[in-house]
């Protein structure tokens, strides 16, 4: 998986690649798809969630130019397997879920695995987790029409948010924070899940 989809289409950081070996994928998708775990395309994990393909996983991942001391949040924990490869580069990790079960499950699978340096809640990306920011990096696996403000906010001078923006169609922004202004670093065409509400909030709430 990692020499023929990540390398061969242009993730060079060794780190990260490095990372992408560690990590099992097959841990985090349901038996019924297991088989598949190491193909280079999206995986249904219920709840109308995906796992992402391997490699806009390592694209996200290098992107974030993440470093062991890193404070991350990330947003949409999912099965949890890019939370394990944010922790294999970064120090804390702070992940928040929508769906309960989702967030259960990966809290549970994180911590068979061992990675100790991760806290895992169920909770609305859209707010981010302001009793924890500054972060060094964000990130997010849910594509909102627009980029959430409170992200933004608790984003650290000179860090980075990548995240997918957009409804019908979505682009990857790769975001850097200076002081007072945002600057725009890369974009790439994607399809991820939309980042909702919890039930009962419209989106403008």
């Amino acid at each position: 998986m990692v020499a023929d989809q990540i390398r061969a289409r242009g993730i060079t950081d060794p780190r990260v690649l490095a990372a992408m070996t560690r990590v099992p994928r097959e841990r985090f998708v349901p038996s019924g798809v297991r088989h598949e775990a190491f193909d280079d395309r999206p995986l249904p994990i219920g709840y109308g969630q995906t796992i992402s393909q391997p490699y806009i996983v390592a694209f996200m991942t290098e992107a974030l130019q993440l470093e062991p001391q890193h404070r991350v949040l990330e947003i949409g924990t999912g099965c949890g397997y890019q939370t394990a490869v944010l922790a294999e580069l970064a120090g804390e990790i702070y992940s928040i879920e929508l769906v309960e079960a989702l967030a259960e499950r990966a809290r549970r699978t994180l911590h068979d695995l061992g990675y100790a340096k991760v806290v895992v809640r169920a909770g609305d990306g859209h707010a981010g987790w302001p009793e924890h920011a500054p972060f060094d990096r964000i990130i997010a696996a849910a594509a909102p029409p627009e980029v959430p403000p409170a992200l933004l906010e608790q984003l650290a001078d000179d860090g980075i948010l990548v995240i997918p923006v957009g409804v019908a169609a979505q682009e990857l922004r790769v975001l850097q924070k200076h002081r007072d202004r945002v600057e725009l670093v890369s974009t790439l065409a994607v399809r991820f899940v939309p980042m909702i509400k919890p039930a009962g909030e419209s989106d403008a709430g």
